[in-house]
């Protein structure tokens, strides 16, 4: 640090040091000033972390007690959810890069088991219980074990994936999805690798 003007600015200076720094010397002080730079040392205040508050969700208990996923049976309306498979379609359509007449069926399989299929059409093909073939509707919710399907008919189906192939149909493709092998919920399954099997038991 380099004063600059008059005498009186000097001796201020010169003084301020020797307050600060009151165990070195006249002569230490003026080698400083002439020939180093002075950094006045600051320490902060250490600032103290806040801890935040983590939101927890509801266990399970709580969502099946307030009936959060519910559908009323007003809402239990087939016509209701037709625009939701429009855009299901849509979705599949964007994922598959269109669903060309070339593309390579493995490769459309592979992207359409690790879709979402909320809005999806399926069919019940086969079935260790033969009042399960034929169903067909929208599958409004997936869980684990269960899809929950709404028919034509305005019913409500809860349709469990063991034992039980679905057909699915899109722009003329049809992809069969064997339950058994996709007890699993829609999240895990975007993660899931899914290997090809020549033949599958149901």
């Amino acid at each position: 640090l380099q004063p600059q003007g008059s005498e009186e600015a000097k001796a201020f200076v010169h003084a301020f040091l020797k307050r600060s720094m009151p165990r070195v010397s006249d002569d230490t002080i003026q080698d400083m000033l002439t020939r180093k730079a002075l950094i006045l040392e600051h320490y902060p205040k250490k600032k103290t972390k806040q801890k935040r508050n983590k939101t927890k969700g509801f266990t399970a208990k709580q969502r099946r007690e307030l009936r959060l996923f519910e559908i009323e049976p007003e809402q239990q309306k087939y016509a209701i959810f037709l625009p939701l498979h429009e855009l299901w379609k849509q979705y599949i359509r964007d994922l598959c890069h269109g669903l060309k007449p070339d593309a390579q069926p493995h490769m459309i399989q592979g992207k359409l088991l690790k879709a979402d299929l909320h809005g999806a059409i399926v069919t019940v093909t086969k079935s260790k219980c033969p009042s399960y073939v034929g169903i067909t509707g929208i599958i409004l919710q997936e869980f684990k074990h269960v899809f929950k399907i709404i028919t034509k008919e305005d019913k409500l189906k809860v349709v469990p994936k063991l034992n039980n192939v679905f057909s699915l149909e899109i722009d003329g493709f049809t992809s069969y999805i064997y339950g058994s092998k996709f007890l699993l919920r829609a999240s895990e399954r975007s993660a899931k690798k899914f290997k090809l099997k020549g033949t599958i038991d149901l």
